[in-house]
């Protein structure tokens, strides 16, 4: 009796449900730079900042975006052609959060400027993920691997 071939790799995910994640973010971003520095432009960073801390610490499916994905729009959509390593995107979340927080952070703190420029930051790497598919995070936690591998076999 043979036992089946272990992996490190986590089970794939969905590649639209990033995507779809990064869309919406783009959308609540707009926003925060549309109220500038009031406090509903907090508000709404908070929330950003929140599904960013779920999706780096409890994985990329523990978002409140990809449960939206995953009860509203997967169901109406064909299965995916292929699945992909839950590991970058989930990186990519670390990025966000890193960079929202402290724009939220310094925000609070009474520097109100962190908060548009860290919006327009995140503003960014979430159009090109959700228009073209590339995702930062995920290129630095590629890159990452390649530089950690290249010390390896030095």
């Amino acid at each position: 009796m043979s036992t089946p071939a272990r992996t490190d790799a986590p089970a794939g995910i969905d590649p639209r449900g990033p995507r779809f994640g990064a869309a919406v973010n783009l959308v609540l971003l707009v926003a925060v730079l549309l109220l500038g520095t009031s406090p509903a432009a907090y508000v709404v960073l908070a929330v950003i900042v929140a599904g960013f801390a779920l999706g780096a610490f409890g994985g990329i499916g523990r978002t409140w975006q990809g449960w939206v994905f995953r009860t509203v729009v997967r169901p109406r959509l064909a299965p995916p052609t292929e699945l992909e390593d839950p590991r970058p995107p989930t990186f990519a979340q670390l990025v966000g959060l890193v960079i929202t927080g402290a724009g939220l952070v310094l925000g609070l703190a009474g520097v109100t400027a962190a908060v548009p420029v860290a919006a327009a930051f995140a503003l960014v790497a979430a159009f090109l993920n959700a228009v073209f598919g590339l995702c930062l995070g995920c290129e630095m936690y590629l890159l990452g691997l390649r530089l950690r591998a290249g010390r390896s076999a030095a």
